[in-house]
């Protein structure tokens, strides 16, 4: 990987950590918990219980998200930044662009 791959990978990362953390933050809110005192009917609160459990897998993925993002980012200036955690192989440069949270080449992400 040359220093301008890695300039726009770092910018990239840089991008999704922030769209990110305002995904965690918006996602927390949404999945408060549902005030019994409430006055909405019987269906209306279980279609919120609903809601909230879809909020809160969408929730746990970001977070996950998130973890992967700071830990590229932390490690991008690494000798070893861009190789597979398993297999040590070098992931290119498209998958970096499209999952940059993801440690893994695609072979090993199965």
């Amino acid at each position: 990987m040359d220093k301008k791959e890695k300039k726009q990978l770092e910018t990239l990362i840089s991008q999704k950590l922030e769209l990110t953390k305002r995904k965690v933050l918006t996602y927390r809110e949404m999945a408060a918990p549902i005030s019994p005192e409430n006055s909405i009917g019987r269906i209306s609160r279980m279609d919120a219980i609903n809601n909230k459990g879809v909020i809160e897998v969408a929730l746990r993925e970001e977070e996950a998200k998130l973890q992967g993002l700071e830990y590229m980012m932390k490690n991008i200036d690494q000798k070893n930044f861009g190789e597979c955690i398993l297999c040590e192989q070098n992931i290119p440069i498209p998958r970096l662009l499209l999952m940059p949270h993801s440690p893994y080449c695609v072979k090993c992400a199965k």
